[in-house]
């Protein structure tokens, strides 16, 4: 009932940094309750950063956090040695549309007791451009969010015509995700 377009992991390139899921869906409409319903499955050696546009879904985990992720805040499940959740869609959510990333935990903390957090970043203005950093540091603004490895995830709002510039780390791969 929910159309999801991966774009990491591809043939030509599993991972940019640490990133090696990314997976966007919607603007899809929600008809009915529970669009979303994603049953309870297991993770390792990951965090995967749930991140809306519109609507609202509501996550369960097995270390006992319950949390609803909406728009403009981020949900951050650290998996570590291993966490199983659930991602449902709730009754008020007549709309669904957002992202879920995928961060691969360096070996040093793929064992980490796993984690939930959340953080609504606050928005701010770069050039022509609306930014929320909602994992790393970018411009001087950071999430408050676990990050093991040096990375950075940013929702980027360009009008039309608009026009932005953003230093990149030399260092460091690079990717946009286009909605």
């Amino acid at each position: 009932a929910l159309l999801v377009r991966r774009t990491l992991p591809q043939r030509a390139r599993s991972l940019v940094g640490a990133w090696c899921f990314a997976d966007a869906y919607g603007p899809t409409p929600a008809p009915r309750a529970r669009v979303m319903d994603t049953g309870p499955h297991p993770h390792t050696g990951l965090q995967t950063v749930s991140w809306l546009y519109r609507g609202e879904i509501e996550h369960r985990d097995s270390a006992g956090h319950h949390a609803m992720g909406r728009p403009a805040e981020v949900n951050l499940m650290t998996a570590g040695r291993g966490i199983q959740h659930s991602e449902v869609s709730t009754d008020d959510a007549r709309e669904l549309h957002g992202v879920q990333l995928w961060i691969a935990l360096p070996d040093a903390h793929r064992d980490v007791a796993p984690f939930f957090e959340s953080f609504a970043p606050e928005a701010f203005r770069h050039d022509d451009a609306t930014l929320h950093v909602f994992v790393g540091e970018l411009l001087g603004h950071g999430s408050a969010v676990t990050a093991f490895t040096r990375l950075v995830g940013a929702q980027l709002d360009l009008p039309a015509g608009g026009a932005v510039r953003i230093p990149v780390h030399e260092g460091s791969e690079h990717g946009l995700l286009v909605d």
